[in-house]
């Protein structure tokens, strides 16, 4: 049987589980206290979960996108297609250029991303959507 097959099947078993065994299967498969929410709500975190388990969960970008909107402290604006961001740094003004394919280019060359570029450009190590002001701190409520 494929593993696609076999996630189905498991996954369409959990309607049949009770609370209690929701419960067991949820520590057994995350290692972590069960959530004190309905068995409708366990099951869909269980599947959830499964799914992730199975096809690698969440991306670094978006579990830190949710990470921040979670907290509320800062916002980080995706660099778009076609976007230059400018930077003054020690009375140099520095331009790079986001191309269509969201390739980074700064003084003629390709950077694997604006963090690298904020620190060939300070020496330092910055985030660079920070450096470039794209992630900005949320104003308190």
């Amino acid at each position: 049987m494929m593993a696609a097959e076999q996630l189905e099947q498991d996954l369409a078993a959990l309607a049949t589980l009770s609370s209690a065994q929701l419960r067991c299967k949820w520590s057994s498969l995350t290692g972590r206290p069960v959530p004190k929410v309905s068995p409708a709500l366990l099951r869909g975190a269980l599947s959830w979960e499964m799914q992730a388990y199975a096809y690698g969960g969440l991306s670094g970008r978006t579990q830190q996108k949710l990470d921040q909107l979670a907290g509320a402290k800062t916002e980080t604006r995706d660099a778009q297609p076609a976007m230059r961001l400018v930077r003054e740094w020690n009375g140099t003004l520095h331009m790079v250029n986001i191309g269509e394919d969201g390739a980074i280019t700064w003084n003629g060359a390709r950077w694997p991303s604006l963090s690298r570029v904020a620190r060939e450009i300070t020496g330092t190590r910055w985030s660079g959507p920070a450096f470039f002001r794209v992630k900005t701190k949320k104003a308190a409520a």
